[in-house]
């Protein structure tokens, strides 16, 4: 039994690496005949891998695609580069695909040998990410996120360091109910077992989160949802920066520039509402003028000072150099 469990995964190994197998070459593989494989083929299916044969001279075998994703069998080579796009993904790179990442990533890594893991820090280590970084864009360790998605995954309390606002470090005893992107940030709603209360937690500010190993049965979360949940409470929270701008684009064209971090409203053909939350604006100003297109700032006032700022260094800059001038 053991030989021909290994030889199905061979198979499934080899199936799923080419686009198409003739039968005598896909036999002289595995080192089985052709009546062999055609049972080892068979066992495929009862498992729910749609193969397709094609019968003749040039008879053989190919993977189809079917009703649902059956489970996938890969190498180390590709393990490591799956890890390394599903952390980038859960950057934000890509809207709307990041909470989908996280769960992908929490299953790859929690059966990735240490040797891999090793393999997959060290190409993290050294690559640097292709967008701008802020203190309003902490990045977030992926060992930290993965910890945390698979805690919620398996209701399994979580103890962790807790960093707040005002800069005081505290000890928190939770159970995680879900993990939230809003903005350029990654939040945590849990049940606080000191406080005894629903909190939300903002994972840059979350440190050494360790699983207990006791499990726990989930409560009812006082909100439609956790996004609602976050929502709801950030609502109430001062933010220095409540940022509205009108930009001469379509909706579409804004929102696949900077949706991700703005509320992007189209308010006639070619004309769009775009309001963000900012802790500095710095950032802001940064993606308004990577629209490339004109715009103009409702509010506040101090964005519209800075951009003035900007403005006029930007353009000594593009002037003759008046220090060198005089210096001749």
């Amino acid at each position: 039994m053991a030989d021909t469990s290994a030889r199905t995964l061979r198979l499934l190994t080899l199936l799923q690496s080419h686009r198409y197998w003739p039968g005598e070459e896909l036999s002289t593989r595995l080192g089985v005949s052709a009546r062999t494989l055609r049972r080892d083929v068979d066992r495929l299916r009862e498992l729910g891998y749609p193969v397709e044969a094609r019968r003749g001279v040039d008879g053989g075998y190919q993977l189809a695609a079917g009703a649902a994703l059956p489970p996938l069998v890969i190498d180390d080579e590709e393990a490591v580069a799956l890890a390394v796009g599903l952390q980038a993904a859960a950057d934000g790179s890509v809207e709307g695909i990041a909470e989908a990442s996280v769960r992908a990533l929490a299953k790859v890594v929690q059966v990735m040998p240490a040797r891999l893991r090793r393999r997959v820090e060290a190409l993290r280590s050294v690559t640097v990410p292709a967008q701008w970084q802020t203190d309003t864009a902490a990045r977030i360790d992926p060992d930290t996120l993965t910890a945390v998605a698979l805690a919620c995954r398996d209701t399994e309390r979580l103890h962790f360091r807790y960093r707040a606002a005002d800069g005081s470090a505290t000890e928190r005893h939770t159970e995680p109910h879900g993990l939230v992107r809003l903005g350029r940030r990654w939040y945590l709603v849990a049940y606080d077992l000191t406080r005894q209360a629903w909190r939300t937690f903002r994972l840059d500010r979350l440190a050494a989160p360790e699983p207990t190993g006791a499990r726990f049965l989930p409560r009812t979360l006082p909100a439609e949802d956790a996004a609602e949940f976050v929502r709801a409470g950030l609502q109430g929270q001062p933010r220095p920066h409540r940022v509205e701008v009108l930009v001469d684009a379509p909706a579409a064209t804004v929102r696949q520039k900077i949706g991700a971090w703005s509320e992007i409203e189209e308010i006639a053909p070619g004309r769009t509402r775009v309001r963000m939350n900012a802790d500095a604006l710095e950032w802001p100003a940064m993606a308004l003028g990577s629209l490339e297109v004109d715009f103009r700032v409702v509010s506040p006032p101090e964005l519209t000072a800075l951009l003035a700022a900007w403005g006029e260094r930007f353009t000594r800059c593009t002037g003759p150099d008046e220090r060198a001038e005089s210096g001749r």
